[in-house]
């Protein structure tokens, strides 16, 4: 048997716990099919923190907006990468240049 999640709305849930206040939490808790632990979260984060409390407390990222942010910290890592060998092979020639008075003899 496979359990759905329910999602109520925090709207939604305001009006069950206000329910929960007139008839009663036990009625209530039946009628919906809750149990009274999860009227107890939502009782207590509403206390503490009002109508936002009851809102969702994690933020879903679009998955094309995770997949472009990859990428750009992927170009990014090959633009550094890029940029450290170029200033190495300009440090490189720096050192490296010939005086044409100290060329070996061939």
């Amino acid at each position: 048997m496979s359990k759905n999640r329910r999602k109520f709305l925090p709207e939604e849930r305001l009006s069950i716990l206000q329910e929960c206040e007139r008839e009663g939490q036990a009625i209530t808790c039946r009628k919906y099919s809750i149990s009274p632990s999860l009227i107890q979260k939502w009782k207590a984060k509403y206390e503490a923190k009002g109508v936002e409390g009851l809102k969702r407390s994690y933020h879903r990222v679009d998955p094309d907006k995770r997949a472009m942010e990859e990428e750009i910290e992927r170009l990014k890592k090959i633009i550094v990468k890029q940029a450290l060998e170029l200033e190495f092979k300009s440090e490189l020639l720096k050192h490296a240049s010939i005086d044409p008075s100290k060329k070996k003899k061939l």
